[in-house]
């Protein structure tokens, strides 16, 4: 399951995810590895990010995520040590 969403505290939002702090989507579908994300400056810029990724087909996703992270890796591994 690909997850999509916007934050303005990743490592705390990640944390959330792992931790299933809250009941909703990412802990119906055990959404806690991030293998993907983008930075933003701009709130609005990211919120039009984020509509367009999920308005997009799940193989352009998975096309995203394996030109950056060909592995599927972690990518918040060391923040939580």
């Amino acid at each position: 399951m690909l997850y999509v969403g916007v934050t303005s505290d990743i490592e705390e939002r990640v944390w959330q995810h792992k931790q299933k702090v809250f009941k909703g989507f990412s802990a119906k579908y055990d959404c806690n590895k991030l293998v993907y994300y983008e930075d933003y400056q701009w709130v609005q810029d990211a919120i039009a990010r984020e509509k367009q990724l999920k308005g997009g087909s799940r193989q352009s996703k998975i096309n995203l995520i394996v030109n950056e992270n060909p592995a599927w890796n972690d990518l918040s591994n060391s923040w939580y040590d």
